[in-house]
């Protein structure tokens, strides 16, 4: 089967990082001196599959024999160069454009996803009001006075029996 050039070129570098991890070269320095988004944990499965297919590159191909990963390699530093350069970009505005860059229609939940895995994600929760900053059009307004506020709850009518009305 024939496979894109970049489909072969990331098998015969994920070879090389077998091959360089085997010799003892740090995985870390490895992996960067590669450019691979390769996690520690992955290298026994790709072991296995190296071994398995007789120690050749043809081994580690992506297993997706040719269906289009939406959120390809240059999609994805695309969209983390969008996030770094704008931190105030929301998901919803990266789908969009997304949308007008590549023609690709991703969710903002999986946009989040891929934000959070290299930790390009805003904290969770309502961003903090500065001292100096005025309330919004939207918010609460200050608390009414409480001096007046038995007005609207009088005191019930005592009989003699002391059980309230018409005992």
């Amino acid at each position: 089967m024939n496979h894109p050039p970049a489909v072969c070129k990331k098998a015969q570098q994920l070879e090389q990082l077998l091959q360089r991890v085997e010799a003892g070269e740090p995985f870390e320095s490895v992996r960067a001196a590669l450019g691979l988004q390769v996690e520690e944990e992955q290298l026994p499965k790709l072991r296995r599959r190296y071994e398995a297919g007789g120690r050749r590159w043809e081994a580690l191909i992506d297993g997706r024999y040719g269906h289009p990963q939406k959120a390809h390699s240059a999609l994805r530093e695309w969209l983390y160069e969008q996030k770094r350069a704008d931190e105030s970009l929301t998901a919803p505005e990266l789908a969009r454009k997304v949308w007008e860059q590549f023609g690709i229609e991703l969710s903002a939940g999986h946009i989040n996803y891929l934000l959070r895995k290299v930790e390009l994600t805003r904290p969770p929760g309502r961003p903090q009001r500065s001292q100096g900053q005025e309330p919004s059009v939207g918010s609460a307004a200050p608390a009414p006075s409480q001096e007046n506020a038995g007005l609207f709850f009088p005191r019930r009518r005592e009989t003699g029996d002391g059980r309230g009305r018409g005992g």
